[in-house]
């Protein structure tokens, strides 16, 4: 399986897409990198699929990848009735351009 591995081992990696996902979630829409981005709405997607099924094992599993419990009542209480008719695509990515400093090309990640 190929992945990303954004220059990080496997434990900063992680740690970057739990603080990228609850970010995301708690504002809709985050500003990263494109490489970023197309990591984490992979999440993301994941993430609003256990939060339609709502049981208390998704809740369970959502909460063992995004620690914030306010963040994880909005994606249940909130989000995932927005797309509950929807079969997957939860995602937008909008190119925005090179960042200043180094020239990574910046997006925008929000909710469709």
């Amino acid at each position: 399986m190929f992945y990303r591995k954004l220059g990080r081992d496997s434990s900063a990696r992680k740690a970057l897409f739990r603080s990228l996902l609850t970010s995301f979630f708690a504002h809709e829409r985050i500003e990263t990198t494109e490489a970023k981005a197309k990591e984490v709405s992979g999440l993301a997607a994941k993430m609003i699929t256990l939060a339609k099924r709502g049981d208390l094992h998704a809740r369970r599993q959502v909460l063992s990848y995004i620690v914030d419990e306010k963040v994880t009542a909005k994606l249940f209480d909130e989000v995932a009735p927005k797309y509950a008719t929807r079969q997957g695509g939860y995602t937008r990515i909008l190119k925005l351009g090179p960042r200043r400093g180094d020239a990574a090309p910046m997006v925008i990640l929000e909710l469709v």
